[in-house]
């Protein structure tokens, strides 16, 4: 149990780049150095949480805590993962409150994304060496890179993956029905009617959140947006969009925006109140499924359909992998960053978290004598 605290802790203090490149640290940490999971039992899990509303990383870190140490290691992995970020962003928070204004983190993120870069395509070459199995799901795989980069859906595209496997593995066109969520983007997230600012409506707001979103922080975004702004009135657009800034260039998950709009809503109880109703659906749809994912392996239809999601989730990393590249690869001096950290990786097998912080410290260097 202390092992497994030590290691999100220190993965939620140093996780930059979102929710494709905490998988790939995961995967380096528990698959790769320490042997907790199979590749296999890891990819099963993370083709769960894709299924499922709400943070897809915390709710990873979540299912290994349970896999590793049953239901307290649930609630210690997926704590442990979110405080240090949760600390950080209140603390960032606070100084916004004060000063008026974000701290610089232009030269962190210049050396962090393309480290991040790096760990992601590590990850992708380890984990897909073990999802595609067969010419059938690499084919499966290259329609969800396709259908992703034209602007589908993630879950549509999860869905439609798992349900091409399911198909081929019939070879008669025998397929089999497949449960999914419809997009929660057409769904009210908030009170039917505007609430007076408090902590108990707070709470309400950020629990329905997490409960019905899927997708990445910009999504958060347009959720946010819809209520905070336009319904209650409770945050004007540059209060938002600072928030979701923080979230962004703060290390663990994008979620912790909640955190600072909390903060600067109704102080610290209210950072607490709204980081705790974003991140518990989380929590329970983690507890609800996480038995089911070894009886779905089990099942020849569903374990096909799993197969097929599985690759559907790395071809969503690819996509968002590209689309970070295109920002974080600007100039020579990114590049080289980048080459070398993908060699540090794959052939001295460098713990991540190292290459991170050392692409921290490169970026504020070359941010400090820009400046000067």
């Amino acid at each position: 149990m202390r092992e497994l605290a030590l290691l999100f802790l220190r993965l939620g203090t140093t996780a930059f780049g979102g929710p494709a490149a905490h998988v790939a640290m995961m995967e380096d940490e528990v698959v790769r150095r320490r042997g907790w999971l199979t590749r296999e039992a890891f990819l099963d899990y993370l083709g769960a949480t894709n299924l499922i509303p709400g943070p897809n990383s915390t709710e990873l870190a979540i299912h290994v805590g349970h896999a590793r140490a049953g239901w307290p290691g649930l609630l210690v992995a997926g704590a442990c993962f979110i405080l240090p970020a949760a600390l950080l962003v209140g603390a960032i928070a606070w100084a916004y409150v004060r000063f008026g204004a974000l701290p610089a983190a232009v030269g962190v993120l210049r050396g962090v994304k393309p480290v991040v870069i790096a760990v992601v395509l590590q990850a992708l070459f380890t984990l897909g060496h073990t999802a595609v199995k067969s010419r059938v799901l690499a084919a499966i795989g290259v329609g969800a890179v396709v259908a992703s980069a034209l602007g589908v859906h993630e879950l549509l595209v999860l869905a439609a993956a798992g349900a091409c496997a399911v198909l081929a593995h019939a070879r008669h066109g025998v397929g089999s029905a497949v449960a999914f969520w419809k997009s929660p983007l057409v769904w009210s997230v908030g009170p039917a009617a505007a609430a007076p600012l408090g902590l108990a409506p707070l709470f309400a707001v950020f629990l329905k959140v997490g409960a019905v979103l899927f997708g990445s922080g910009y999504v958060l975004l347009a959720f946010l947006r819809a209520d905070l702004v336009e319904r209650l009135h409770w945050l004007t657009e540059r209060q938002l969009l600072d928030a979701i800034a923080v979230g962004q260039v703060t290390p663990g998950p994008v979620f912790t925006t909640a955190t600072f709009v909390g903060y600067v809503l109704a102080g610290a109880p209210g950072a607490a109140v709204a980081t705790l109703g974003i991140f518990l659906p989380a929590f329970v749809f983690v507890a609800l499924s996480g038995p089911l994912v070894p009886r779905i392996r089990r099942s020849v239809v569903a374990g096909a359909a799993l197969d097929g999601v599985n690759v559907g989730s790395l071809a969503l990393m690819a996509v968002v992998t590209w689309q970070l590249a295109r920002s974080a690869l600007v100039d020579v001096p990114t590049v080289i960053v980048a080459i070398v950290s993908a060699i540090a990786l794959l052939r001295f097998r460098v713990n991540s978290a190292w290459l991170v912080l050392a692409g921290a410290a490169v970026g504020l260097a070359t941010y400090a004598l820009r400046g000067a």
